[in-house]
């Protein structure tokens, strides 16, 4: 028997104050990282995780980079390290799976969500342009974006004061395309390998209205002038009920005399996109 009630989050300092034996903490607990245990009362999520981390991290130090981003519910996965920035000056401990940046930032720069202090999203975003490719940006913008962890006014501040900073200018080029109308990272990534390949860009979220002006529909990406849409199909369309209602809107858009260029996770590739949706504007008369 303990002497102490050990909450699900705790240190080995905790644990050794509770008198918990090595096999009581093996058999009670997932160790994080040295030192930092998560009670296997609670599942090993991404926030209970990072929490876990932070009990053995300085006061300041807030999860930043892919791991921020995951907590904002961007589309990348939670992957070792995970990532936190500290003040300059502050003591970056060493430990197995985290890996510690320094950043000198401003209150605008952070936020706290579910009791978690990390990044806020255009900081989060401008440290991912470090790291990831321009079409990963892209998506992870757009769902950040969507989540309402940025926006365009925020993203303009943010870059107008880094100057100097790793990745900005990629930042800066990318910033316009990103939008809160795109549903999912297919949609992202398929948008700017389309921008990028040079062919026009597409709308996102194509209202498709019927002979009255009452909206019917909409496309995942379109291009009216030319009636082209673009539509992802994710697992959720193999569900009976959303294909039958699949089924419904595709015939209200042929009906209509829309071009419809359906997408599979097989088909999400860049030549492959660009290939297809190229084909079908230039059916429908379309230049560029």
């Amino acid at each position: 028997m303990t002497r102490h009630v050990l909450p699900p989050v705790y240190t080995r300092a905790a644990a050794d104050v509770a008198e918990l034996t090595r096999t009581e903490r093996a058999t009670d607990a997932v160790r994080i990282t040295r030192g930092a245990y998560l009670s296997c009362a609670l599942p090993a999520t991404p926030p209970h995780v990072v929490r876990a981390a932070l009990e053995v991290l300085p006061e300041s130090a807030l999860a930043s980079h892919g791991t921020a981003a995951v907590l904002l519910g961007a589309p990348i996965d939670f992957e070792a390290p995970m990532e936190f920035v500290v003040p300059p000056g502050v003591y970056r401990p060493r430990r197995r799976g985290i890996r510690i940046h320094v950043r000198d930032l401003c209150a605008a720069d952070r936020t706290v969500l579910a009791g978690l202090p990390l990044t806020a999203g255009p900081q989060t975003w401008l440290d991912l342009t470090a790291v990831l490719p321009s079409d990963e940006l892209v998506a992870v913008g757009d769902a950040l974006y969507r989540r309402k962890h940025l926006d365009a006014g925020s993203v303009e501040d943010r870059l107008d004061r880094a100057d100097g900073v790793r990745g900005v200018v990629r930042a800066r080029a990318l910033a316009p395309l990103l939008t809160p109308l795109a549903a999912s990272r297919p949609e992202s990534l398929a948008r700017f390998w389309l921008v990028d390949g040079g062919l026009p860009a597409p709308l996102p979220q194509v209202p498709l209205h019927d002979r009255w002006g009452r909206e019917v529909a909409h496309g995942d990406l379109g291009y009216p002038q030319w009636k082209v849409l673009v539509e992802y199909e994710g697992r959720q369309h193999a569900d009976v009920r959303q294909f039958g209602l699949d089924i419904d809107r595709y015939s209200l858009m042929a009906a209509d005399g829309w071009l419809v260029v359906r997408l599979g996770r097989v088909h999400l590739r860049r030549e492959v996109v660009i290939d297809r949706v190229g084909r079908a504007l230039r059916s429908r008369g379309a230049r560029w």
